[in-house]
């Protein structure tokens, strides 16, 4: 089927892309204190961050949620 999520709103957004926000509007400090992950807390990347990411459904969902919440709102 062509088009199942055209009211997705990460639909064509990359996770490094997500990520990369994330940390652009909240620091990598803000981020650990929304999402309790190690990998944003000790010695933070994004590429350390990516791979766990990639490796860890429910923290990636954790993320994806808080992308969504904070920057895609329309208004």
């Amino acid at each position: 089927m062509t088009g199942e999520q055209p009211k997705n709103p990460l639909h064509g957004v990359s996770l490094e892309t997500v990520v990369l926000k994330l940390v652009d509007h909240y620091g990598w400090d803000g981020l650990a204190d929304r999402i309790n992950i190690n990998c944003f807390k000790h010695e933070p990347s994004v590429k350390s961050s990516l791979t766990f990411l990639r490796r860890t459904p429910w923290a990636r969902a954790q993320v994806e949620a808080l992308y969504v919440s904070t920057l895609t709102t329309r208004g």
